[in-house]
């Protein structure tokens, strides 16, 4: 028997969405009050969804106490009240787009996972907005 279970924790972060490859008035017309050069930030909500298999023993497809852990281990410590330009190494390179940190959150939680586990990011930027990774 298969289920899914969820967790959900929050962090807050700040970021810059910039290419560097673009002029200054190329970035302010795609990213807008996003290309902000003193950053801004979010309350991001994080949604995990892990798939497997019910233990037959514990009744569990995952214990939610280790869970829990590990997210705030591997996550919520090192992207909360942190600015992801400056302090996250995983976006020294790289634009940090809610798409973008959905991914890096999943490739971080993956290697922790054992792969027979289903996982599925959900990332909230604001109430209205927010990304799925992977998408299918």
């Amino acid at each position: 028997m298969k289920a899914s279970i969820y967790r959900e924790e929050h962090f807050n972060s700040a970021h810059r969405l910039h290419n560097p490859k673009w002029s200054d008035k190329k970035n302010k017309t795609v990213f807008g009050k996003c290309n902000n050069p003193n950053f801004h930030g979010h309350n991001y909500k994080l949604l995990l969804k892990l798939t497997g298999n019910i233990d037959e023993n514990t009744g569990y497809v995952y214990d939610a106490k280790k869970l829990s852990k590990l997210i705030k281990s591997a996550i919520i410590n090192k992207l909360d009240h942190k600015n992801l330009n400056l302090d996250v190494v995983e976006f020294k390179h790289l634009n940090p787009t809610a798409e973008n940190i959905a991914c890096v959150i999943w490739n971080i939680l993956r290697k922790e996972i054992n792969e027979k586990y289903q996982l599925k990011i959900t990332l909230y930027e604001t109430e209205r907005n927010f990304v799925e990774y992977p998408s299918t």
